[in-house]
């Protein structure tokens, strides 16, 4: 049974993480073709900070509450929902509302627990292996035998790019900030770190690969990394973009972009419909969930916390001191 009331983190104003308070609501009820998750877990990802400062507004229609991703069980089915069952264990992809003990989203972006995790492990994974497969596999088109570069190679994102990109046959570089998270992005398959806080990552680039370049960079930074990236891409590569730590504008020259017939893009997941998000996350189970089941990749995990100490996770992430995933527990 559903109860009349649960635990959830607002955002009680635009501001610091002391704006994230928990407070009590009515659990929300699943439309047609969602299901309400009884929530265990709950990831924490960067664009949930950048809600909480006011620079990420939830899309209509919505939760306002924060969180994109989490484990649970199924608790309820909204009408038309039959591939899924109340008891279910599943992790979903959601466009707000994880930061509570029950969230609804559409049927189609829930995934099965890949074998041996719990639920902690398990809400590691929506939001960043969505992302990764969607802008490195669908829009970077990486092929085996490829070179690619991630940038902020530590983080959830980056973390999960080396792995996948290495489970696909790819040869892997990786930037992060000082010798302990370089040391990381080895471990996890990176076959070269580059410390971007005492190395220029294009001259080390050009270095490793003889003047060639990489195939696909996966770019999180923006600003003056714009340009430096199109000096690093080999001929035909692709630049692509989700996010922009140092701005979202720069000044670059399109000649390279045209002599070496380079392609920019880039995507946000929110924003996008449904309909995409279930295609993507039918790639992900074919593809990727085996290789979790087999353990050839898995989520890093850094912390936990209790949901009622969601600022303490959120001034955790602010400090970039974090390897991988921090995860809050219901």
């Amino acid at each position: 049974m559903v109860p009349d009331g649960m635990t959830c983190v607002e955002i009680s104003r635009p501001g610091p993480p002391e704006a994230l308070v928990a407070v009590r609501r009515p659990p929300p009820r699943p439309a047609a073709g969602e299901v309400l998750i009884k929530v265990a877990a709950a990831g924490i990802n960067r664009p949930d900070v950048l809600q909480r400062q006011g620079a990420y507004p939830a899309p209509p229609g919505a939760s306002d509450l924060p969180g994109l991703e989490v484990a649970g069980t199924i608790a309820a089915l909204g009408d038309g929902v039959a591939a899924l069952q109340p008891g279910e264990a599943v992790c979903a992809l959601v466009p707000g509302g994880g930061y509570a003990e029950y969230c609804a989203v559409d049927a189609r972006l829930c995934l099965p627990l890949p074998d041996g995790y719990d639920m902690v492990r398990a809400a590691a994974l929506p939001e960043t292996f969505f992302t990764v497969w969607h802008n490195v596999v669908e829009r970077g088109r990486l092929q085996a035998g490829e070179t690619f570069l991630v940038h902020g190679g530590a983080s959830g994102i980056g973390t999960t790019a080396i792995q996948l990109a290495k489970a696909l046959g790819a040869l892997v570089f990786a930037t992060a900030s000082g010798a302990a998270k370089c040391e990381a992005c080895r471990r996890l398959g990176a076959d070269l770190a580059i410390d971007h806080t005492a190395q220029d990552f294009v001259e080390v680039v050009k270095a490793e690969t003889g003047g060639r370049g990489v195939d696909v960079i996966l770019d999180m930074v923006g600003g003056d990394y714009m340009a430096r990236n199109i000096r690093s891409l080999a001929a035909d590569g692709r630049l692509v973009s989700i996010a922009f730590l140092r701005g979202s504008t720069a000044e670059l020259n399109m000649m390279p972009v045209m002599l070496k017939r380079l392609t920019l893009t880039g995507s946000t997941l929110r924003p996008q419909s449904n309909d995409a998000k279930a295609r993507m996350a039918e790639g992900l189970r074919r593809t990727v969930w085996p290789l979790l089941s087999s353990g050839r990749i898995a989520p890093v995990i850094h912390a936990t916390f209790p949901l009622a100490q969601a600022a303490e996770a959120h001034r955790l992430m602010e400090s970039n001191a974090h390897i991988g995933k921090i995860v809050l527990t219901v």
